[in-house]
């Protein structure tokens, strides 16, 4: 059998097929036990009967509705467990599709989010994921509140009268077919609703973002405008929507319930004895309710045809992301250590023809720790993040004999990265360096020098440090972000200038950590502070022309004059030699 993705709506009922069992079970019982009701109303109505004509007696009357509410407590009792596990379905459904929506959209690359419509992947993530489960939650429940019950109350009034029990069945049918000839108008209400939607968060997330631009311009009056055209656009499109999905539900219930008139007619024949069949008023009363059930329930399937039509809409919208996502590893493990080859590395952003840097070439083996410095906007977080795969380049790079990038593949397991943004979040200490991995911290938390810290911390590594690190220094999020990176290991790591919010004294102590716990990785390190260059393996000088240096300390400054500069300025303010 094929093995089941994402992208397919069998791979989420197959993963929660335990409480599928619960709900099948459960739903059965529930909806079986459903015709005890009418069986129950036709009896006391009998009874009543036959009180007043003195063949029964009260007593009578409190055993059978004794029994009434014991067989519905039972019934219910079923009906609370069904209603139970199918939220927890549809809710364990929802996380999944949403988790792995997530982790698609983060592991996306840049450039193809920039391109995306902001609020079009908002609707996606929240909308459209929300109505998709809704439609298979009410499947799930109809196939037993409505397909289950109704195939009950049709057995239960054909063993009544099966000739009326035909007449009136040729009515609910109609209903289904009304509401099937307007699949199409329901579905392309849906689905532009849905465009508008996600068209009115877009420019939501515009106004909000640009609006002291806006101000300053004068534009907010146009914009304020746009706004309101984008709003009265969506408002239409959901009016229209709602209307096909909901209006038309009474017309499906009217033209269901027609077959009551034939009831009442034939029924009341049954019991005069010149009917098909000859019944006491019991058998009249429990036949009209359950054929009034089953009219309802038909409208009620109806409503479930619009219900999962909507739910198409939705799935076809989120589909490619899912089934995208499924290509994706959940864990990623490290990838051994190896050789880095560079051969002749280019890169230019599109639409300019001016290269960032070109012709770059140069290898490291693991140990190895390889500086990377030059100019304000000489390309060094570009180069950088040529090795994250998130940019197309020029040449090839090479890591033992896998190549990365440019379509060959995503660096899996090989590169860690720290970015000159810490990028933490509203958690403890400890949760922004675990990110949900096991193991010991406090390891990382010495090599970045930043133990002592938490030891001062009244919380310790538990410390909430807000939203985006706002309760720590500078450098105490930069040193967090670096024990990040080192608590989840990379043969291959990328330091974008990790240490420009640390003193001199921290920063070398770091440094003697790296080459210590670090020999079995290369290391490339960003920086625009020269200190450490002297210890540096290797250094790549780029000059902001696009042109480019590798070679040594000593090489490069004897051979580069705007690197002896650099280095002699700072070497004049921070001490030290270049030796």
């Amino acid at each position: 059998m094929k093995r089941l993705g994402p992208g397919s709506v069998r791979y989420y009922f197959y993963h929660e097929k335990k409480l599928l069992l619960i709900v099948t079970l459960s739903g059965i019982l529930y909806n079986v036990g459903m015709i005890a009701a009418p069986w129950f109303d036709g009896q006391l109505a009998q009874c009543l009967y036959d009180i007043f004509a003195g063949s029964r007696t009260a007593a009578d009357m409190y055993v059978l509705c004794l029994s009434y509410a014991l067989v519905i407590l039972g019934v219910q009792s079923s009906r609370y467990v069904k209603r139970l596990y199918v939220r927890k379905f549809a809710n364990n459904i929802s996380l999944s599709m949403k988790d792995i929506l997530y982790q698609h959209l983060v592991q996306t690359p840049k450039r193809d989010m920039e391109r995306a419509d902001t609020g079009a992947l908002m609707t996606k993530v929240i909308s459209d994921i929300d109505t998709c489960v809704e439609g298979m939650r009410k499947f799930t429940t109809e196939i037993f509140d409505t397909g289950i019950v109704m195939v009950t109350y049709v057995v239960m009034i054909a063993w009544y009268d099966w000739r009326l029990t035909l007449c009136v069945l040729v009515f609910p049918p109609i209903a289904y077919a009304l509401a099937n000839s307007l699949r199409r108008t329901v579905a392309m209400t849906a689905a532009r609703s849905k465009e508008s939607s996600g068209a009115l968060s877009g420019i939501t997330l515009d106004r909000i973002s640009n609006a002291m631009t806006y101000r300053v311009y004068g534009e907010e009056a146009v914009q304020d405008q746009r706004y309101e055209d984008y709003l009265t656009d969506y408002e239409k499109k959901m009016i229209l929507a709602n209307l096909w999905e909901n209006a038309l539900q009474p017309i499906y219930k009217v033209i269901a319930m027609i077959g009551t008139i034939l009831v009442i007619w034939s029924g009341g024949h049954n019991v005069l004895g010149t009917g098909w069949e000859t019944w006491d008023i019991a058998a009249f009363s429990t036949y009209l309710a359950c054929f009034i059930r089953l009219a309802t329930k038909s409208s009620h399937a109806a409503k479930l045809f619009n219900a999962i039509q909507k739910a198409q809409v939705s799935w076809l919208r989120i589909q490619p992301h899912l089934r995208a996502a499924s290509t994706l590893p959940r864990t990623v493990p490290p990838a051994a250590p190896a050789y880095l080859t560079v051969r002749h590395l280019s890169f230019t952003y599109p639409g300019s023809d001016v290269p960032i840097f070109q012709d770059l070439s140069f290898s490291a083996r693991p140990g190895d720790i390889i500086g990377i410095t030059g100019p304000v906007a000489s390309g060094k977080s570009t180069l950088g993040l040529a090795f994250l795969c998130e940019n197309p380049h020029g040449g090839q790079i090479l890591f033992g004999t896998q190549e990365l990038g440019n379509g060959h593949t995503s660096p899996k397991g090989i590169a860690g990265y720290c970015g000159h943004d810490a990028e933490l979040f509203a958690g403890t200490i400890e949760e922004n360096i675990r990110l949900g991995k096991g193991g010991d911290i406090i390891p990382v938390l010495n090599a970045v020098c930043m133990d002592q810290d938490c030891a001062s911390f009244p919380d310790g590594i538990r410390t909430l440090i807000g939203e985006g690190g706002q309760r720590l220094s500078g450098g105490q999020q930069a040193r967090i972000a670096l024990a990040r990176t080192l608590f989840h290991p990379r043969p291959l790591l990328i330091l974008d200038d990790p240490f420009a919010a640390i003193d001199m004294a921290t920063e070398r102590a770091i440094y003697s950590h790296l080459r210590r716990d670090c020999k079995d990785r290369i290391i490339l390190l960003i920086s625009h502070r020269l200190t450490l260059f002297p210890m540096l393996d290797q250094i790549i000088w780029l000059n902001g022309d696009g042109s480019s240096i590798a070679a040594t300390h000593e090489e490069l400054y004897v051979s580069c004059q705007a690197y002896r500069k650099l280095y002699d300025l700072q070497h004049a303010q921070g001490g030290g030699s270049h030796g």
